[in-house]
C-alpha cells in the first residue's frame, strides 16, 4: 500500500505541480545561467544503497566548491553542514528553500522507488561515515521526502532529537501516520520559518 501511495502521489503530485516546476526552472536560469536548472547529489537511501538525489538548484553554480570555506560556520551539531545565512544561496534559492519547492524534483525519485513519500531525509555518504551504530537506524527503511524532522522544526532540531524522531517514525509507521504527515507538508508549501 505504501508503494501504491508512492507512485500515485507523485504522478498526480508532478501533473498538477508542472506549471510550478516550469516557472522556477525559469527563474533558475535566469539568476544564474552559468548553472543548472537541477542539482543531483549522492544520498545514503536504504543502507547500504547510494542514489542521485534530485533538487532544484538553489545556491550559485559553485557551491560544492565553496563548501570547504564555510565549514567553520556551521549551527548544526553532529554530522550535518547547515549555515541559516549561507553566503551561496541565490535569490529565487532563498524562496524555493522557505516553501520547500526546491524539494519537489524528489517526486521523480519517489516515481523511481529510490525514496518514498514519507520516510527519514536520505543523508550524504560523507555524514553517513560519521554515524554512530545507533544513528545507522535511520538507513533501515527507504528514506522519504518529508517525515517528522521536515514538518516540526527542520533547523530548530538537534541532530540526536532528529534521529530520536527518525527511529521513531520507523518503529511506528503505517499508512494513517504517513497520510497525517503528507497533510502536515502541505502546510510547509505556504511558508515554514524554520526552513532555510
Amino acid at each position: 500500500m505504501k508503494r501504491v501511495l508512492d507512485i500515485v502521489g507523485s504522478f498526480i503530485g508532478l501533473i498538477l505541480l508542472s506549471p510550478v516546476l516550469l516557472i522556477v526552472a525559469i527563474l533558475i536560469k535566469l539568476e544564474d545561467p552559468k548553472g543548472k536548472v537541477f542539482f543531483a547529489q549522492e544520498r545514503n537511501g536504504q543502507y547500504p544503497k547510494t542514489f542521485n538525489m534530485y533538487k532544484f538548484r538553489s545556491m550559485v553554480h559553485n557551491a560544492e566548491e565553496l563548501l570547504e570555506q564555510l565549514q567553520g560556520q556551521n549551527e548544526m551539531d553532529g554530522p550535518v553542514f547547515k549555515i541559516k545565512e549561507d553566503p551561496r544561496i541565490t535569490k529565487i534559492g532563498k524562496f524555493i528553500r522557505k516553501t520547500s519547492i526546491d524539494e519537489l524534483p524528489q517526486l521523480i525519485n519517489i516515481l523511481k522507488g529510490e525514496m518514498s513519500i514519507v520516510g527519514p531525509r536520505p543523508p550524504i555518504p560523507r555524514e553517513v561515515e560519521q554515524y554512530s551504530e545507533y544513528e545507522m537506524q535511520r538507513l533501515l527503511v527507504k528514506p522519504g521526502l518529508t517525515c517528522y524532522w521536515q514538518v516540526g522544526g527542520r533547523n530548530d532540531v538537534g541532530f540526536d532529537e532528529w534521529v530520536e524522531l527518525d527511529i521513531k517514525y520507523i518503529e511506528e509507521r503505517n499508512l494513517w501516520i504517513d497520510i497525517k504527515l503528507i497533510l502536515k507538508t502541505v502546510f510547509v508549501l505556504f511558508g515554514d520559518r524554520t526552513a532555510s
